[in-house]
C-alpha cells in the first residue's frame, strides 16, 4: 500500500436505467447519490452518506457510508471503473464501508472487482492522542487507518492466498494523507481558517481541489471540488456554515451540500445538549439557498439529511424547506432533494442563475 502526503426512495425503472448508464464510457459527467442519510445511526430506508462522480467512464467515490459498496453496484456502476476514493473526514458514518471496496474486490475477476490499484485521498492525522482503549498514540490518519484495517482483516486474504485465490487488498490501494498547506495556519484549535482551495489530485479527466471546513472537534475535515471539461461539482462534506465553501463552490455547476432541520431533530427526542452540538457543527437547511446564491452555483443538491428518516421529516417537507430557503435568498438555480440512487447528469452552465 503506497502512502504519500499532499498539501430517496429507490428509483423507478426510468431513473434506474439512467443511473445504470452512468458507468457507460464516453465524454460525460454524472453524479450519483449512493446514500443520503446523515449520522451514524443506521436507517432501514436510507443508506449512509456516499456519492459517486462518473467522469468519462471513470468513477470517483466521495465518502463511504453504510452500504456504499451495495449502493455502488445497485446504481449500475462497475468495479473496474472505480478510479479513486475521497474521504471528507474520518467520522464513522463516512468511512465504515471504505475498506470493504478493496477487501471484497481483492482478486475478483471481471466486473466483480477492480484489478489495479486505485488512489485514496483522505485527512491526515489530527496529531491528538487517541482516547480509545488499546489504541495508544495519535489518532490515525487515512494512511494509517488503511494499514490498520488491512491488519485487522488479514485472516481472510491470507486464507484465500494460501489457496491460490485472491490478492492482498492493500495492493489495490495507493493511499494519500491530505495535509492542509502550512500557510493556512490551521490546527486542532483553528480547524478551518479562511483559505484558498488547494489542489489534491489532477489527471487528464479531472482536477480535485479542497478546502478545510469546520466540523466541531474533527480535524482535518475537507470539502472537495471536481473540475472537468464537462462541468464542476462540489461536495461540502460535514460542515457548519463557512465562507470556505462559498469560495470553493464559486460558479460550480453543482453544489452537493449537507443539511439539517432543527425542528426535525427536536422531534426525535434527543437530549438538548446533543441537538445543540449538531446545530453548531452542521448547516441548517434554511442556510443552503444563501450559500448557493453567494457561490453562484447552478444546482443545489441537499444530502446527508438530518434527520434522514422520512418518518421524522418527509421528503415533501424537505423539498418545501429547500424551496423556502432558495426563495428567501433569491437563489434562482435548481434545488434537488437528495435521495438514494438519484442520478444527476451534469452539464456546464445548466441551471445557472441569470
Amino acid at each position: 500500500m503506497a502512502a504519500t502526503a499532499v498539501a430517496a426512495p429507490l428509483l423507478g425503472a426510468a431513473q434506474a436505467a439512467a443511473a445504470t448508464s452512468a458507468s457507460a464510457p464516453g465524454p460525460t459527467l454524472s453524479l450519483v447519490l449512493l446514500g443520503t442519510n446523515g449520522g451514524p445511526p443506521p436507517l432501514a430506508n436510507r443508506y449512509g452518506i456516499a456519492s459517486a462522480l462518473v467522469v468519462n467512464g471513470r468513477t470517483y467515490v466521495v465518502d463511504c457510508g453504510r452500504g456504499a459498496v451495495t449502493q455502488y453496484l445497485r446504481a449500475g456502476l462497475s468495479m473496474p471503473s472505480l478510479a479513486g476514493i475521497f474521504l471528507t473526514h474520518l467520522h464513522a458514518d463516512h468511512i465504515v464501508d471504505y475498506y470493504s471496496f478493496p477487501l471484497l474486490s481483492a482478486g475478483a475477476s471481471g466486473a466483480q472487482g477492480f484489478q489495479k490499484a486505485i488512489d485514496v485521498y483522505g485527512p491526515g492525522s489530527a496529531g491528538i492522542a487517541s482516547t480509545v482503549v488499546g489504541a495508544p498514540g495519535p489518532v490515525p490518519g487515512t494512511v494509517e487507518m488503511s494499514n490498520l484495517a488491512g491488519q485487522a482483516y488479514a485472516a481472510s486474504p491470507t486464507f484465500f492466498m494460501t489457496e491460490h485465490a485472491g490478492t492482498d487488498p492493500a495492493t489495490l490501494l495507493n493511499v494519500h494523507d491530505i495535509l492542509p498547506p502550512a500557510a493556512t495556519g490551521a490546527s486542532t484549535t483553528n480547524t478551518a481558517p479562511a483559505m484558498r482551495p488547494f489542489t489534491v489530485m489532477e489527471n487528464d479527466d479531472v482536477k480535485v481541489s479542497a478546502v478545510l471546513v469546520p466540523h466541531g472537534a474533527v480535524y482535518p475535515a475537507y470539502a472537495y471540488r471536481f473540475d472537468t471539461d464537462r462541468g464542476s461539482v462540489v461536495f461540502s462534506g460535514d460542515t457548519a456554515p463557512t465562507s470556505n465553501i462559498i469560495t470553493l463552490a464559486k460558479d460550480a455547476d453543482v453544489l452537493v451540500h449537507e443539511a439539517i432541520y432543527p425542528a426535525g431533530l427536536a422531534s426525535l427526542g434527543l437530549p438538548q445538549s446533543v441537538i445543540d452540538h449538531i446545530l453548531t457543527t452542521h448547516t441548517n437547511v434554511a442556510e443552503l439557498g444563501r450559500i448557493a446564491a453567494e457561490a453562484g452555483a447552478g444546482t443545489l443538491v441537499a444530502t446527508h439529511l438530518g434527520p434522514g428518516d422520512p418518518a421524522a421529516v418527509s421528503d415533501a417537507t424537505w423539498r418545501g424547506l429547500l424551496r423556502d430557503s432558495a426563495h428567501r435568498s433569491g437563489y434562482g438555480g435548481r434545488t434537488l432533494l437528495g435521495t438514494d440512487l438519484m442520478h444527476v447528469p451534469v452539464r456546464r452552465g445548466r441551471g445557472r442563475q441569470g
